[in-house]
């Protein structure tokens, strides 16, 4: 069993899905790794380090050749991955709905494409999921993105020349990246407040010492989706919360936006009107502007300013804190193999459940139900 880790391709990565760690870990189980010349340089990591693992490093073509289980951080170029074994697994981030046309392209080239972002959200798969472990450092830097922007402090100063007010932070999507994002916010003593769709997201924001500011006794709340993901509101919902964030956005200083709904564009949370209210010198940060964004205006890979207030759109945020992420992504596509690695076989044998749930080609086909419906 010949396990290939990759060199990133895509402009701006700099993550890389394996780690001298987990090389270690996948020789212990009997496998052989195989990595890419330079693959973890922008992630700190040594070519030398893998050598040292245990690891093999070469060019693409020595990498691929013969390998089993192809691993990145997002979808490899389906061109560029002659060599490997028939019916290789391409195990990575693999954006299934925005990239159709190279998952298309992975099933005519007879590869089993898993993609790990479909990983279903179930307590044996949480060590798994590289939504959450890279959705937690995202939040943690949308803070330090905002701080960076705003001309002013975060906590309450009390100097001889008087007293500085605390920054106020309104966190909009209480997902993992927004627990995140409000626990760092707390940390550098901003006042913190936040709302979600979801009706259970009330006692988590209180928990961590923040405000919750939620729309009460409208149908619609609930806004539970499957696998405890956010979904779609009613029409009566969405205007009554429009109306309740448009009188509490205007007092705040720095708003981040962290909503996405799987599959679909990102909701949008903050209109042009809503952003003209805020105090000039406010600071927006939109972690869904990739998916379209959660605020009006925005830019992907861009810091804009609009009406005064600086709105920030960084793109792939979690590459920005690469060795950290690459550490978790890499311990996810571990966790993963790992659990369903058959001695005999010397090779992962996965389950329907989640087996069902990840694999997006086999045998030639598309065969995902998330895709074909």
């Amino acid at each position: 069993m010949k396990i290939a880790i990759l060199k990133e391709q895509a402009a701006g990565e700099r993550r890389v899905a394996g780690t001298p760690e987990t090389v270690k870990k996948f020789i212990a189980l009997g496998a052989s790794v195989a990595v890419e010349t330079g693959a973890g340089a922008t992630a700190s990591i040594a070519d030398e380090a893998y050598v040292t693992a245990g690891a093999s490093v070469g060019d693409r073509a020595a990498t691929l050749a013969g390998a089993d289980i192809l691993l990145g951080v997002q979808g490899p170029d389906p061109a560029s991955l002659g060599g490997a074994a028939a019916g290789a697994w391409i195990v990575a981030g693999l954006n299934p709905f925005g990239e159709r046309a190279r998952v298309d392209a992975y099933a005519a080239g007879g590869y089993e494409a898993l993609a790990m972002e479909f990983m279903p959200r179930i307590t044996r798969a949480q060590s798994m999921d590289i939504l959450s472990s890279q959705s937690n450092l995202s939040g943690y830097k949308a803070v330090l993105d905002a701080a960076a922007e705003y001309d002013r402090a975060f906590p309450m100063m009390m100097t001889a020349a008087g007293t500085v007010s605390a920054a106020k932070c309104f966190v909009m999507g209480v997902g993992v990246a927004g627990l995140q994002a409000i626990a760092t916010a707390r940390r550098l003593g901003a006042q913190v407040s936040a709302t979600d769709v979801r009706a259970a997201t009330k006692e988590q924001i209180e928990s961590l010492g923040a405000k919750a500011i939620f729309v009460e006794k409208v149908a619609g709340i609930e806004g539970e989706g499957t696998g405890g993901y956010a979904t779609e509101m009613s029409d009566e919902y969405k205007a009554a919360q429009a109306e309740l964030v448009s009188s509490h956005i205007a007092k705040q200083d720095i708003v981040i936006t962290t909503a996405l709904i799987p599959g679909r564009p990102a909701p949008r949370l903050i209109s042009d009107a809503q952003i003209a209210s805020m105090k000039p010198g406010s600071v927006i940060v939109d972690l869904a502007v990739e998916q379209g964004g959660n605020v009006e205006g925005a830019v992907a890979g861009e810091v804009i300013v609009r009406h005064g207030v600086k709105i920030v759109g960084h793109r792939n945020v979690p590459s920005r804190l690469a060795a950290d992420t690459s550490a978790l992504f890499s311990r996810n596509l571990y966790n993963f193999l790992s659990a369903f690695w058959d001695k005999e076989k010397n090779a992962p044998v996965l389950d329907e459940e989640i087996g069902n749930a990840i694999r997006l080609t086999q045998g030639g086909k598309v065969v995902n139900e998330r895709l074909l419906g």
